[in-house]
């Protein structure tokens, strides 16, 4: 089966207004996605990208804007200010990790779910309850919290280096097996339309 390799952030708002778009496009293209959640913080800081809080004011007052028109585009909620952003990702990202190695749930549901807790729910997802309450949602045993530390870990900063090399330097990312990149949740319909040939 052809694969997408999805490079993401559990505290990406962009991946988060991609919603489920990737995973019912991959289902009508009878593709696998594979799910890559890495460090933004440290990708922006390989690849010359400045975090949000850093950049000029004009620039994060537009990526404002931006993101309530693209949340009202797609049928959206968002909180431009929640409360717990940032907050560290490694935690969601493991479970994610988890997750995708054991099977048996939606990973879609996961991963926007986790996104939704932040970006709409006021929830911090470094937390372990709140990412078990995600797992559960999704069909997971939330146990999978608490298990593979270690190797989520090794395969999160093995994501880090996977995306560097394949010349990712936002989320969400997607690439398809054929090398073909698209940076933004706003490229998900182009993503379908070069799998559909």
């Amino acid at each position: 089966m052809t694969t997408i390799d999805y490079y993401f952030s559990t505290l990406s708002p962009y991946a988060y207004l991609a919603g489920t778009r990737l995973e019912a496009a991959a289902a009508r293209q009878n593709v696998q996605i594979n799910y890559k959640p890495m460090d933004i913080v440290a990708l922006y800081g390989s690849t010359g990208g400045t975090p949000p809080k850093e950049r000029h004011v004009s620039r994060q007052e537009y990526r404002l804007i931006e993101l309530q028109r693209q949340a009202k585009k797609n049928g959206l909620t968002i909180n431009l200010q929640p409360a717990h952003w940032p907050t560290n990702a490694a935690p969601s990202s493991y479970a994610i990790i988890a997750a995708q190695s054991a099977g048996g749930g939606d990973l879609g549901a996961l991963v926007h779910g986790l996104m939704h807790a932040v970006w709409v729910e006021e929830r911090d997802i470094a937390q372990d309850e709140v990412i078990k309450s995600c797992l559960t949602s999704a069909g997971f045993d939330p146990a999978l919290a608490d298990s593979g530390l270690l190797a989520g870990a090794e395969r999160y900063a093995r994501n880090l280096e996977e995306a560097l090399k394949a010349g990712v330097f936002g989320a969400p990312f997607y690439i398809t097996e054929d090398g073909a990149r698209f940076w933004g949740q706003d490229r998900i319909e182009d993503l379908e339309q070069h799998l559909a040939g």
